[in-house]
This record gives structure tokens, sequence and C-alpha cells, in this order.
């Protein structure tokens, strides 16, 4: 493959008609606005990859959890392993368990990211280290539908910190927040379970912003904007 070849963008993947037909109905993505935190339906994500490189790895499965009218509701549940028989085994696979059986056995990638499209909705998205997912996901999309992600993500492990400033936890982890909270975890590094719980870790947050005064996406978010510059002055001082 000569150099040029190589930077030369990858042409648009060939969908099928009816996939490009369920692309054009997907709702448009609605900017985070002045409902209450409870009125907002929230989608909780979360992702195993096969590393933590964005530019190189790849989705292996997708979790996700909806939280409507300020409850975790257990009949609106995603769950999808991707079809990558060409994943090769390495060290991920002790972390989430998905062996060479699970991926060869998986959803055709395409059908398994427009059946997430179409659970997310108009919903912003909560993930905990949300940059990671959404980029992951970015390219996952880009790669198999030709489709440009646009939902907002809010990062559930800036949210925790901005909200409990006198929390000192040194590694700041989802399982360092489940513990400082008490919650009860019964399966961990399973992209639905651990949707699961951080849709429960962000219930209690969401439960502490209303009592701070933010009671709605759009302020919290702002909130989370001043947060990040003072976070980012303080630790470049």
């Amino acid at each position: 493959m000569s150099l040029f070849t190589w930077l030369r963008p990858s042409a648009a993947p060939q969908l099928h008609p009816l996939a490009r037909q369920r692309l054009a109905r997907l709702p448009k993505p609605a900017a985070l606005g002045v409902c209450t935190l409870r009125e907002q339906r929230w989608v909780v994500l979360d992702l195993e990859t096969s590393g933590l490189n964005t530019h190189r790895d790849q989705v292996l499965s997708m979790g996700a959890v909806a939280i409507e009218d300020g409850a975790l509701d257990f009949a609106q549940q995603f769950e999808r392993t991707l079809h990558r028989p060409e994943q090769k085994t390495n060290a991920s696979v002790l972390i989430h368990g998905l062996g060479p059986d699970a991926l060869a056995a998986g959803c055709d990638p395409a059908e398994a990211l427009l059946d997430l499209l179409e659970f997310i909705g108009d919903s912003p998205v909560l993930a905990f280290h949300a940059p990671f997912d959404q980029r992951m996901l970015a390219r996952a999309l880009k790669q198999s539908l030709g489709h440009r992600l646009q939902v907002p993500f809010m990062d559930v492990a800036e949210i925790a910190p901005m909200l409990n400033p006198d929390t000192v936890l040194r590694e700041a982890g989802l399982d360092d927040w489940v513990a400082r909270f008490g919650l009860q975890v019964q399966e961990r590094h399973h992209a639905s379970a651990d949707a699961q719980v951080t849709a429960e870790l962000a219930l209690i947050l969401f439960s502490q912003a209303r009592r701070q005064q933010l009671d709605s996406p759009l302020q919290l978010e702002q909130r989370l904007r001043g947060w990040r510059r003072r976070t980012t002055h303080t630790h470049g001082i």
C-alpha cells in the first residue's frame, strides 16, 4: 500500500437501502435544555472495547439503559455484542470476557449501531469517562454507517467530583464512586452491567445537583464548563 493510499480517506460504507432509511428516520439530536433533570430522558452508555487506543481499537459490545421520570427504567435496556471474528485474543479479554466465540456469534456492527442510535433517540448520553466512549462510538459509526455522531454526551466522572468537592479519591474510577456511595454491585466489566451501575450513580448525583440548585441539563452543563476551566487553571499553576 502506498503512502498516498494510506492517507486517502476511506470510502463511505455501502449501506442496504433499509439501513439508509433507518438513518434518515433518526430524530435530530436536541440541545441540552431547561426541562428538569427528572423530566429529561437520559441514556446511560457503556462500551467494551479491544483496548484503549481510540484510533486503532474497536468497539466489541455496547450496553445502555434509560433513565426516565427520575428513575432507572428496567423496561428500557439495550445490549449488543458485535460480530468481530477478526479480533485477536488479548489482555482485554481477561477484563470483559469477550472471547473469540462470543465475537464470532455477535451482531452485524452496522445493524447493532443502528439499533443503538434508535434506542438513544434524541436523548443526551451519560457515560463514565464519556470522552472515551464518545470517540470510540463516533469512529465505529463512521466506519460502519458513514454516520456522524451528534448526540450530546455528559461525563459522570466529571459530575461526581464537581458536586462532591470535599471527596478526595486518588484514582476517581467508577469503583471508587460506587464505594463512596455504598452502591451494591453484582457484576462489573460487562457493558450492560456497567451502564446500570453508572445510571444508579447518576441518579444519586442528580439528587445532589438539585440540592445545589442545578435542576436542568443546561444548568448542569454550564456548571461543568466553569468547573473544567477552574480545574484546568488550578492544575496548570
